[in-house]
């Protein structure tokens, strides 16, 4: 249940708001009720079962001080939210709170919070703009590349009687010790190795090559500086490794044979003709992608936006959140993730500010077009919107009476506002690449490098120069 806010917004410099809050009482007492529930789950109180403890019992018992304490810590979030859903802030970056003193019973509370903004744009023009566009071509040397690629996922391992090279695998024991001691994930049976893969420390694979099977070798290598096992990184390390065998990645010819078994073709014409398609299809759709991103940042290129450093790296922060969750949902630990990029997040952070910059330009832009055309996005459109999310590969949708209450959710807890922004800003999009005159990538390119007054106006510095300056 939405609580009863009173909001009043004051702009500030530097795309920042002040938001002032004032909670009314009924809300507050709500919320103090649902505090004195949850903190009752742990109370033993003589003649109440646990987790019955009614609500004022529970207040009087820990004190109405402390039980409020929790509620306004369980609602504050919430409240925000709500603030700025009333006041209809595109957020950028986390916010700075103020709290009040806690009121008495049947005072409203209030709070308030500064934070940045979405930067305003003043448009240039944005229609008809002449944009790069490449065409779309396949060459044969992808094809090629895609057959090969098909080629290696059928390959056959041979065992072979040479020493081994560049490109084979071998079947490895090996035990590693440092200063001549074992230490854990050194040790393996069996291993299959790919000469070359990378696959495993700086060093290793190039201490096998030339051994033959049955062979016992040291190898020794260096762990990195920024190795993941701190207890390793930057130390000696020597394995006794033993070579069980040789094998030899053996490729299928590319012929009918082999277009019958990759792909179910007749010949390997029709294999090509098929991988040809396939190509063309997946390029035609890059092509689209790189089109409407660039028509966009043509629009950004003619319009004026102040973007504060500060928003750029909050930005950069919301970036780096939301990759964390991508990541996260992929079952990707994103501390592997920083790991394996050998920077930490503030480093990767920083990388990320130009980005992060276009991504606040692009923004602001679309959100003004979005103004300046008026555009509208109807409940219809959030329901496909909803439908065309509820719908996986070879799912049905779901009912209309189901999307009808997700979408009640939706305005309820204020996602169908986002979602509305979400669509009308690719509707500016769309209107600005159905405008736009594509143009072949080098026209543009000569274009661009012609001279024009209004290029030497541009150029030209906006202050005199004077001796001293």
């Amino acid at each position: 249940m939405a609580a009863s806010l009173t909001t009043t917004k004051q702009d500030l410099d530097d795309s920042r708001v002040r938001v002032e809050v004032e909670v009314e009482p009924s809300a507050v007492e709500h919320e103090v009720e649902g505090a004195a529930r949850s903190l009752a789950g742990d109370m033993k109180v003589p003649g109440f079962r646990q987790g019955k403890v009614p609500p004022p019992v529970v207040i009087q018992r820990v004190g109405r001080q402390a039980v409020l304490d929790e509620a306004v810590r369980r609602a504050l979030p919430g409240w925000y939210g709500q603030a700025v859903q009333q006041e209809h802030i595109a957020v950028v970056g986390e916010p700075q709170v103020n709290l009040a003193d806690l009121p008495e019973r049947g005072a409203p509370l209030s709070f308030a919070f500064e934070v940045g903004v979405r930067p305003s744009a003043s448009l240039g023009d944005y229609r008809g703009l002449e944009v790069a566009r490449r065409d779309r071509a396949v060459s044969e040397e992808a094809v090629d590349a895609e057959v090969d690629r098909l080629r290696g996922a059928q390959a056959a391992l041979e065992t072979v009687e040479r020493a081994a090279a560049q490109g084979d695998f071998v079947v490895i024991d090996f035990v590693g010790t440092v200063d001549g001691e074992e230490f854990e994930g050194g040790q393996a049976r069996g291993h299959l190795l790919e000469l070359g893969s990378g696959q495993l420390i700086e060093g290793f694979e190039e201490g096998l090559l030339g051994t033959t099977a049955g062979e016992e070798r040291e190898v020794r290598v260096s762990f990195p500086e920024d190795y993941r096992n701190e207890g390793l990184a930057g130390r000696e390390a020597a394995f006794a490794t033993t070579v069980r065998e040789v094998k030899e990645k053996r490729l299928p010819e590319a012929d009918d044979d082999f277009a019958l078994e990759a792909g179910g073709f007749d010949t390997l014409a029709e294999l090509r003709d098929d991988i040809r398609g396939r190509l063309a299809e997946r390029e035609g759709q890059a092509i689209n992608h790189e089109f409407r991103e660039a028509v966009v940042d043509a629009a950004v290129e003619r319009a004026r936006i102040d973007v504060p450093s500060e928003l750029v790296h909050a930005k950069a922060h919301e970036l780096w959140e939301r990759t964390a969750r991508r990541l996260e949902s992929q079952g990707i630990d994103p501390a592997r993730y920083l790991e394996l990029t050998g920077k930490d997040q503030e480093a990767l952070i920083h990388d990320s500010e130009p980005e992060a910059e276009q991504a606040l330009r692009r923004e602001s832009v679309l959100a003004a077009i979005v103004a300046a055309e008026g555009i509208e996005v109807s409940d219809e459109e959030l329901l496909q919107s909803l439908r065309e999310a509820a719908t996986g590969p070879g799912s049905k949708p779901p009912s209309e009476r189901k999307l009808a209450r997700s979408l009640e959710r939706a305005k309820a807890d204020g996602r169908a506002d986002s979602l509305r922004e979400d669509i009308a800003m690719r509707k500016a999009v769309d209107l600005l690449v159905e405008s736009a005159k594509p143009v072949a990538a080098d026209r543009a390119e000569a274009r661009d490098r012609l001279w024009t007054p209004e290029k030497e106006r541009e150029e030209r510095p906006t202050e005199l120069w004077t001796p001293g300056s």
